[in-house]
């Protein structure tokens, strides 16, 4: 019998199989954040196990508060910077070097297909974009995984997810997830790899099935992963080209990690989306989703641009497509937040930067800040933001906030309008 990608990672990384149905798995890369990581620290000091299962597995970042804000926050970003220092770990990003975890750390070419990625940290599924199983996790798993490199899974089952069709200009990847998760609700994918398979996925740049499998999370999903290939090793190349003698090496290499024919999945679902238009949440679910038209016209207070699901130089090109030229509306504010310094620089140079400046926006330091009301964009009670990020519970981006989740292109037209507003009127 067949075999999924998963299945494959899990087999190759196999440690121990404790109890049927749950397996210990060796770790190729230990993500740490100032958020989730310190705790993990803390504790295992306290317990006298201050060690690090491999200094060059673990890269670290602070991201989700930086510059720090307050006493607590350069609290937690100083004992990740002491620990990083303590056990040298050459990966760590810190203040003029850092960005948002998910974005900086594929950036870098960390990761590489068939790895296991694990993070304290929900959207750590990003990086299934590269053929990787890489899972979010609680802090005792963190713990072990410093600690050790290893991490215990219950053996998921695979979903496989194939999109069909052509994106229409001014529908993207994040209007295609969302459309998933309304279709799959919250809960759809629970314990499950959502596999993103099809032809619209094989013509989707790596930026684009980043922001696939950062909101499978969102459906509940453990992981969401894409099959490698040309695409992914011309992204990884500058990367791995001491590794493989050229391109087409690497793609032929990668193969080994793709689902077999007749893998046995959970649950296989088609979605065509030919017809699919430009989509917004409406409500406090990541699956409470309309069609933009559905919701036009309704006010906003704020846009904002960034996080790891939209804060890419492809997301930016998007939205300056539609703000050239073009300012914020009255009583409109706007916030960009580039998900890493070469993401500032890249839109620098291309006068992105300037774009998004003449039409009104503020533009911050690469952060996580906003998206979780942490920082550099917190809303008012009763305010509204149109926003490229991935999460929209109550209270999300601060107490008694709306967030409604789109597009870096619906963003940008619903800034320009005051008003959630389909990008397609200003293409």
């Amino acid at each position: 019998m067949g075999k999924t990608i998963t299945e494959k990672i899990f087999a190759a990384h196999l440690r121990d199989t404790p109890c049927p149905g749950n397996v210990v798995l060796d770790i190729d890369v230990v993500m740490c954040h100032e958020i989730t990581t310190p705790i993990a620290i803390t504790d295992l000091m306290e317990r006298g196990m201050d060690r690090v299962f491999d200094p060059a597995g673990i890269k670290a970042v602070i991201d989700h508060v930086t510059p720090s804000k307050d006493s607590k926050t350069a609290t937690q970003a100083k004992i990740l910077r002491d620990w990083a220092r303590r056990h040298h770990i050459r990966d760590f990003f810190d203040i003029g070097a850092n960005g948002v975890c998910h974005a900086l750390f594929p950036e870098k070419g960390f990761i590489r297909p068939g790895n296991t990625v694990i993070m304290g940290d929900s959207h750590t599924c990003t990086h299934g974009a590269f053929g990787a199983f890489a899972a979010g996790i609680g802090t005792t798993d963190l713990e072990v995984g410093i600690l050790k490199g290893v991490c215990s899974f219950k053996e998921p089952e695979t979903m496989k997810i194939e999109i069909t069709g052509c994106l229409a200009d001014g529908v993207y990847a994040k209007d295609v997830i969302l459309h998933i998760i309304k279709k799959l609700t919250v809960n759809g994918a629970t314990n499950k790899v959502m596999e993103f398979t099809g032809p619209v996925v094989e013509k989707m740049s790596m930026e684009s099935r980043m922001t696939l499998c950062n909101m499978a999370i969102e459906a509940g999903a453990t992981c969401g992963v894409c099959l490698p290939d040309r695409v992914t090793a011309d992204y990884l190349w500058p990367h791995i080209q001491d590794d493989y003698p050229t391109v087409a090496a690497a793609v032929a290499d990668f193969k080994k990690y793709h689902s077999d024919p007749d893998a046995v999945y959970a649950e296989t679902m088609t979605f065509e989306i030919s017809g699919l238009t430009p989509q917004v949440t409406f409500g406090f679910k990541p699956d409470e989703v309309k069609d933009i038209s559905e919701m036009a016209g309704t006010r906003v207070d704020q846009v904002y641009m960034g996080s790891c699901t939209n804060g890419r130089i492809e997301d930016l090109r998007q939205a300056a497509r539609i703000l050239k030229g073009r300012t914020l509306a009255a009583e409109v504010r706007g916030i960009l937040s580039p998900a890493t310094p070469a993401v500032y620089a890249q839109a620098m140079e291309e006068g992105i930067i300037t774009i998004f400046m003449q039409a009104g926006f503020c533009v911050t330091n690469p952060t996580c800040g906003a998206c979780l009301g942490m920082s550099n964009g917190v809303l008012a009670e009763g305010e509204s933001c149109a926003s490229t990020t991935n999460r929209n519970f109550n209270g999300r981006m601060g107490k008694g906030g709306m967030v409604h989740l789109m597009s870096p292109a619906a963003a940008a037209a619903t800034a320009v309008t005051g008003a959630i507003t389909d990008p397609r009127d200003f293409l």
